[in-house]
């Protein structure tokens, strides 16, 4: 429900952040009988407006079984594209590495555009009556005391739970206000990021594309009224990001072309360009009393793997099958013996999936750090390490570590 009221509201828990995966813990919170606000800064019709950026996130398939135990998956299925290869290449020279699943592997996951997992993600939380969603609301003050939380919006009302949770994404307040201190630096370029529509098919494959300058990827998408679709990935040095943003479309596209090497035929662009800085932030401890992280409020990182929002989605699935355990226990939804529990859990998978891409990121995707002739000596080594390809295509699919239950298939 959409809330009007002025005055001090009760729920389980306070969720701070409803993005992609701050209103999917609501849900899967609400499938378990846990109410929850939801306060969000930004307004729902912007964020599902056509054309309000490029962006889009490859969903692995254990995230999919998420969306499928939350309801989600009849709307998402038509609107996904099924990846079936991921092509890995420095500069488009021969020696191409193809990550492709073999039988019986499962898929490589599926990509959405971010706009068509927000629409089917508002839609659920609209029709959950455990889910109160507060948008265009800005907090002013969070307290956490012995027995519950409390959070102050700019208009006056005061919301009060058992757990607070932050999940505003990297730039996270509440992480910060309570004082955690996460590992973090910066990788020193920017993601250019748009929406392309182009005159031959994709075939269903994902491109990672390293060049000097950094990694440049095409992101597979459904093609929509006959045209052909991707996302583009392009990082640029961070003194340059300006500049190519700045570009006349022409020429925009000419370069987008350029590193593309023609394997698409003619492109235009299908959403406005748009940039983020790429760094990195790994926070050891993610609860606090009363408080659990979910995210990039605990984890940031390079999107050279694309498991970002993945990460994020294990975390919904750890905390809401922890809380739920407590709460058929009997158990205070804050209490500190569950939240250390969800930290335990996360430890591990965050940790290791955070260092992996940042060691690929050093190694490939870092503009100017690596001489060409040792980037494509780097993938040799990948393509023959039996292992550590295998647990690429399985951090690809999502099927690594230890899974909660709404993660597995439905």
């Amino acid at each position: 429900m959409w809330s009007d009221q002025v005055n001090e509201s009760q729920a389980d828990v306070v969720i701070l952040g409803g993005g992609l995966v701050g209103m999917t813990l609501a849900i899967g919170l609400a499938k378990a009988g846990i109410t929850s606000h939801v306060v969000d800064n930004s307004d729902p019709a912007a964020q599902t407006a056509e054309g309000f950026d490029g962006r889009a996130s490859a969903i692995s398939t254990a995230s999919w079984n998420l969306y499928t135990n939350l309801g989600m998956a009849e709307e998402l299925a038509p609107k996904g594209c099924p990846i079936e290869s991921i092509a890995v290449t420095d500069g488009m020279k021969p020696g191409r590495i193809d990550f492709k699943p073999g039988e019986g592997d499962g898929s490589l996951g599926r990509m959405y555009a971010n706009r068509d997992l927000r629409i089917a993600m508002y839609g659920v939380a609209a029709r959950e009556e455990a889910i109160t969603f507060h948008p265009n609301s800005h907090v002013v003050a969070r307290e956490r005391g012995e027995h519950g939380v409390s959070v102050t919006l700019a208009d006056g009302r005061v919301l009060k739970g058992r757990l607070m949770v932050a999940a505003e994404g990297r730039k996270s307040p509440t992480r910060d206000e309570a004082g955690f201190t996460p590992a973090k630096w910066d990788y020193g370029h920017r993601a250019i990021i748009a929406g392309l529509t182009h005159e031959k098919p994709h075939g269903n494959v994902a491109w990672e594309v390293f060049y000097p300058a950094g990694p440049f990827a095409l992101l597979p998408l459904l093609d929509e009224h006959g045209k052909h679709r991707s996302a583009l990935v392009w990082t640029v040095a961070e003194k340059d990001a300006a500049a190519v943003l700045a570009m006349p479309e022409a020429m925009f596209l000419g370069e987008v072309v350029s590193r593309m090497h023609g394997i698409f035929g003619k492109i235009e662009l299908a959403s406005p360009r748009s940039s983020y800085p790429l760094n990195f932030h790994h926070t050891a401890r993610i609860v606090e009393d009363r408080l659990a992280l979910v995210g990039d409020a605990a984890h940031g990182m390079h999107p050279i793997a694309g498991q970002g929002l993945n990460v994020g989605l294990r975390d919904v699935a750890a905390l809401v099958e922890v809380l739920s355990d407590g709460v058929r226990l009997g158990l205070d939804v804050g209490d500190a013996q569950l939240l250390a529990r969800y930290e335990r859990w996360r430890a591990a998978d965050t940790f290791m999936v955070a260092t992996a891409t940042d060691v690929l990121t050093r190694l490939f995707g870092i503009p100017g750090k690596l001489p060409s002739a040792v980037r494509r000596l780097g993938m040799a080594g990948v393509q023959r390490a039996v292992p550590l390809k295998r647990w690429f295509m399985d951090e690809a699919r999502g099927m690594s570590g230890d899974l909660p239950k709404l993660l597995r298939a439905a």
